[in-house]
């Protein structure tokens, strides 16, 4: 969702008016990954939403503020939304360190994801004032379809003015050294003495992949934020390369630098019909390539899901939050890779936001169980929502978000889904996330032992982990006897929701077999 505006709070709802429930079955594990050799790595789906003041303070934009930092490290990957804005306060005049909107140091930013090994995804979103204006005046928002008004939708050349922004980012942050010095538009003047002055840099090598926009199937905000899947794909289609390479030198991200990923915006509404029309309309106005297959102008599929007692569709939401597994997020994975098998060249699918909140009264709430408090629940289901992506296909999985929203209602969905608190002190969900990357973030899902409990297998090289749970939400247990086989002993985490490690202990085998007691909390096994 954007829930936030270009920098206060505004609340978006995204899925609303009618409650369905959906008939739930018994959850199964799925291996989506059988004919597929390259697994990303754990740690890709301990990703977490923020935004540029959660690594830098207000009056000191120029420096990493440490203590920031270190909460941002317990996470393998970062989606950064980043408002359109901070980059062009004016028109074709380019600002990243400082930003002319907010005195940001991007620059700094991703120089330091790219030093704790932190990948990172720009999402650019929302559009300037300046494009704002140009729409009546009971028509404007920041969450506007990112087109002049009143341009046609449903046409590339309408949306030149953000893919040029997407150049310009491409052009910074990519591996591409070798761009015209004359294609960049950087704004080099200082607003004030001692003002630092933007400088023209290419080829920075810090970010693999940026994305269009965020969830422009926004239909409860009127048709001047909607797009069709049509509309959206023309959209795209400049943003990827300036439409196969039609609207000019500094239009599009793969204009400059090809090995630059673009992910598309993720789906408010999962529905795999919308991105079927999208590659409908790729394969009608950008044709096939060599090999037979259409010329998508997207390398990543992308949608967000929340786990909760609702089917999905557009006008469903949930009355409260689901365990993963007991929820239809486990069969979404399901639709969108084998969407992408069969109609998009088997390219990667997404899922950049999800996650829980903590307020009796959101709808997406996490539950108290038993003695569980809700925050323990949170953190239970944050991290079993990742093992279950890793098993399911899905390539990569963000959190929304570090923080809860500033200044938000509480009982409004998203508000308080976050896993620090305002003083950065950690939650149970920060704690999990940094245990489990320490432990598993290296290495890559392997298979399914085991279906309740679920046992997964995780192995780097020579070495594996098994991560057993409960896929339930009552508090429930079950002993489960794991046989390691020639193996005289492992090493067994439990997970601690207060310490930044698990409580590991070593244990000797008999005849290979640990007899392990499985709860709802995820638990791993080193096999030593």
């Amino acid at each position: 969702m954007s829930k936030y505006p270009l920098v206060t709070f505004i609340c978006v709802i995204s899925c609303c008016f009618f409650c369905t429930k959906p008939n739930f079955t018994p959850y199964k594990a799925a291996n989506n990954w059988q004919n597929t050799s390259v697994k990303p790595l754990f740690k890709n789906y301990l990703g977490i939403n923020l935004f540029e003041w959660d690594y830098l303070t207000y009056q000191q934009e120029n420096h990493i503020n440490e203590a920031k930092m270190e909460r941002i490290k317990a996470f393998g990957t970062v989606r950064h939304y980043l408002d359109w804005e901070k980059i062009e306060t004016i028109q074709d005049s380019f600002t990243f360190n400082p930003s002319h909107t907010g005195n940001w140091n991007l620059d700094i930013i991703y120089q330091r994801n790219a030093q704790e090994d932190i990948g990172t995804l720009v999402c650019l979103k929302t559009i300037p004032q300046w494009l704002i204006n140009s729409y009546p005046e009971n028509q404007r928002d920041y969450e506007n379809v990112p087109a002049p008004y009143p341009l046609d939708k449903s046409k590339p050349e309408s949306y030149i003015a953000q893919a040029k922004a997407g150049f310009q980012l491409a052009a910074r942050y990519g591996r591409n050294k070798n761009i015209d010095p004359s294609l960049i538009k950087i704004n080099t003047k200082t607003r004030w003495p001692g003002d630092n002055a933007n400088e023209l840099k290419t080829g920075l090598g810090l970010i693999e992949y940026i994305e269009c926009d965020n969830e422009r199937d926004k239909w409860w905000k009127g048709q001047q934020a909607y797009q069709s899947p049509e509309e959206y794909a023309a959209n795209l289609s400049a943003f990827y390369d300036g439409h196969k390479e039609t609207l000019g030198k500094d239009v599009g991200v793969k204009t400059a630098d090809t090995s630059i990923q673009v992910v598309m915006g993720g789906l408010a509404v999962p529905d795999t019909n919308y991105v079927s029309r999208m590659i409908e309309w790729c394969r009608k106005y950008r044709g096939l390539n060599p090999d037979g297959s259409v010329n998508l102008c997207f390398d990543i599929i992308n949608y967000h899901a929340y786990s909760g007692d609702t089917d999905y569709s557009q006008r469903s939401r949930s009355t409260v939050g689901l365990a993963p597994e007991l929820s239809l997020i486990g069969e979404l994975t399901k639709k969108f890779v084998a969407l992408s098998r069969e109609k998009a060249n088997s390219i990667p699918v997404w899922v950049t936001e999800t996650g829980y909140d903590i307020s009796p009264n959101s709808n997406i709430r996490a539950i108290s169980i038993g003695s569980k408090s809700a925050l323990v629940t949170q953190a239970d289901w944050n991290l079993r929502t990742s093992l279950l992506y890793a098993r399911s296909g899905i390539s990569r999985s963000v959190f929304y978000m570090l923080n809860d929203i500033v200044n938000g209602d509480p009982s409004i969905q998203f508000s308080t889904s976050g896993f620090i608190n305002p003083d950065l002190s950690a939650r149970p969900s920060w704690y999990y996330m940094q245990q489990a990357k320490t432990i598993l973030g290296d290495y890559t899902y392997s298979n399914t032992i085991h279906q309740d409990p679920i046992v997964d297998v995780y192995k780097k090289g020579n070495k594996e982990i098994y991560v057993l749970t409960i896929p339930d939400q009552i508090g429930r247990t079950a002993n489960y006897t794991l046989n390691l086989g020639d193996t005289k002993q492992a090493v067994l985490y439990h997970l601690q929701t207060d310490k930044g490690t698990a409580k590991a202990t070593k244990v000797n085998l008999i005849n290979g077999k640990l007899s392990v007691n499985v709860t709802e909390t995820p638990v791993f096994v080193e096999k030593l």
